[in-house]
């Protein structure tokens, strides 16, 4: 029996083709305009493996027999959401004695300039915080600890104090002939792109542990391998290597969860800015802290917003679009009055320069606002008099990035010696 185009079953087979190419079609939109998300899923076999995973498969062969002492915080995960912590502590062979936690505390919600001790409810075991009356494990820490394991994920940023907490941690290791063992994790802002201007050698702080660039292109084991030798730690350092990790993988191209390692990155959008962004609250703006959108405005209560947009504007900054915005900060600067200032859309996250961004907002603030803004406090975090006093003589953001590429070169060339991944 045949069917004519009019009839029901004709009907339904060529409205199912139309959904259908309408279907395609609509994916292939999506996939063409829609922003990346923070952690594609992609294929189980191509997803990064960080070091707790690697360990696990390896059956903590490396730790048998130590009695550990480690080094994190909520971010101390396996992929499949188990606590760092809790391996340990159930791993056959390996005694777990003591934990430490970083900056915003063992939970990563803590946002005081000091963090209590505590204990850990799961294990019983005491939290020692190197964000309180230390910074730096103590002799009565450290007592029956043979290793330390180190297993925070940073943010590739210098001024980042997990950075420091780790270069701390080792050279206290290597004092007590403590073995040190890094579970290494992806630099969220990939392996390539460096930028910002070299730490001043006199700038040593606990925001500035080693002369590096803002954005250092490095994971913490590679970090770990660069500050061992090159300020003599001595430790005996020992990294647990990531697998499918490669320079080039941002942290939304790793396919694993985003976990906020602090109050302030509840996700990968607000980190992307962050080296830029962060720069300028010491020169008197808010960043949004304690807000949803921290990092992704600024602003303070005496801005004109129409009139510093316009200006922003005008100097065509790549890859970002701005708006006006006003907003109600809960911390930092401004806490609780209304800033007015400017919201930031990053439209490609890949090949972002946030401190480029940072110094021509800088620039934009200082001439309208000299008196409220001021550029010098920026030393802070950009670690660089050369920079700074180059801003206050309003010579162009990018000739001023320009003048970095001698330093950053040999910086290059010293970093490579410690790279693991390709």
């Amino acid at each position: 029996m045949t069917h004519n185009e009019s009839s029901p079953r004709v009907f339904r087979i060529r409205s199912l083709r139309i959904f259908l190419l309408g279907a395609i079609l609509t994916g292939i939109f999506l996939g063409l305009s829609a922003p990346a998300r923070d952690a594609s899923p992609g294929k189980a076999d191509s997803r990064t493996k960080p070091g707790i995973d690697v360990l696990e498969d390896e059956g903590f062969a490396s730790l048998r027999g130590k009695r550990v002492g480690v080094v994190t915080n909520q971010t101390g995960v396996d992929s499949r959401g188990r606590r760092t912590i809790d391996e340990l502590a159930h791993a056959d062979g390996v005694k777990l004695v003591a934990i430490f936690s970083p900056e915003h505390g063992i939970a990563g919600n803590a946002d005081a300039s000091v963090v209590a001790n505590a204990t850990d409810a799961a294990t019983g075991l005491p939290i020692y915080s190197l964000y309180g009356e230390t910074r730096r494990p103590t002799d009565a820490m450290l007592e029956g600890i043979d290793t330390l394991v180190f297993d925070i994920q940073d943010v590739g940023v210098r001024f980042y104090t997990y950075v420091t907490t780790m270069g701390y941690c080792m050279e206290t290791a290597a004092k007590h002939n403590i073995s040190f063992l890094v579970l290494d994790r992806p630099n969220p802002l990939g392996g390539e792109i460096i930028e910002g201007p070299m730490l001043d050698a006199d700038k040593l702080s606990f925001v500035g542990y080693f002369p590096m660039p803002v954005r250092y292109a490095m994971t913490l084991g590679e970090l770990a391998r660069m500050f061992n030798a090159e300020n003599k730690i001595g430790a005996d350092l020992h990294v647990v290597e990531m697998r499918n990790w490669h320079r080039r993988d941002m942290y939304w191209m790793t396919g694993l969860q985003w976990i906020p390692p602090s109050p302030n990155l509840p996700t990968v959008a607000n980190l992307v800015p962050y080296p830029g962004i962060e720069i300028l609250q010491a020169g008197g703006v808010s960043v949004g802290r304690g807000t949803d959108s921290a990092f992704l405005e600024f602003g303070a209560p005496w801005i004109f917003q129409h009139d510093l947009l316009e200006r922003l504007k005008r100097r065509s900054i790549a890859r970002v679009h701005f708006s006006a915005q006003s907003f109600t900060p809960q911390t930092g600067p401004y806490a609780g009055q209304e800033c007015h200032g400017v919201k930031l859309e990053i439209t490609d996250r890949d090949d972002f320069e946030s401190i480029l961004m940072g110094l021509e907002i800088a620039e934009t603030l200082r001439r309208p606002y000299s008196k409220q803004f001021q550029i010098a406090k920026m030393i802070e975090l950009l670690g660089s008099q050369s920079t700074v006093k180059r801003l206050e003589l309003d010579d162009n953001p990018k000739d001023i990035e320009a003048g970095w590429a001698a330093e950053l070169k040999n910086f290059r060339a010293m970093r490579a010696k410690y790279l693991i991944y390709r």
